[in-house]
Parts: structure tokens; sequence; C-alpha cells
């Protein structure tokens, strides 16, 4: 069965705190990260990303969509959430 990972832009948001949703330290969180930004970072780890764009977090009002990682077997979610937030940060500069 393959392994499904889920990634929000609010994991790596850095206008949100930890108890807010964010999932990586405030040093590689991104201001308002976008789902094309996150599925790039995905990319370039090596994982199949889909984006899925009309859906909402459950602690979300508007809809920002969310990134599905396809094949990250190898990899613990925090583990790909730290690399995408990486790459992320990369892109940006």
């Amino acid at each position: 069965m393959a392994v499904e990972n889920v990634i929000w832009p609010r994991y790596l948001d850095a206008t949100l705190s930890r108890s807010a949703g964010r999932r990586v330290p405030l040093e590689d969180a991104v201001e308002e990260p976008t789902i094309d930004e996150i599925a790039k970072a995905v990319q370039q780890i090596g994982y199949d990303a889909v984006i899925e764009r009309d859906l909402k977090h459950p602690r979300e009002w508007e809809a920002r969509g969310r990134v599905v990682v396809k094949g990250a077997e190898d990899s613990t979610k925090n583990d790909l959430v730290q690399a995408v937030a990486a790459y992320v940060g990369i892109l940006r500069d």
C-alpha cells in the first residue's frame, strides 16, 4: 500500500504559533506559503506531489488547499515537513 502524507500550508506558516498548527521551527517557517511552493519543494526532495486546491484545513475559514505527497514510505511525516520547509525557504531566497 502506498503511503500518502498530507502537507497543509499552515504547517509551514511563520505567522502561526505551534499551538495554531505550525509544525516547523520559526526559523524554518515562511510567511503565507502557497501550495505551489510546497508542491515544488516536495518534487525537489524526490517525491510525487498532488495539489488539491479547493480544500481547507478544519481550523481555517478559507480554502488554501493542500499537497498530498505520494511514495514517502522511507520518511516520517515530521522529517518530510522539515525537509519541505527547508526547500520552500531556499526557493524564496
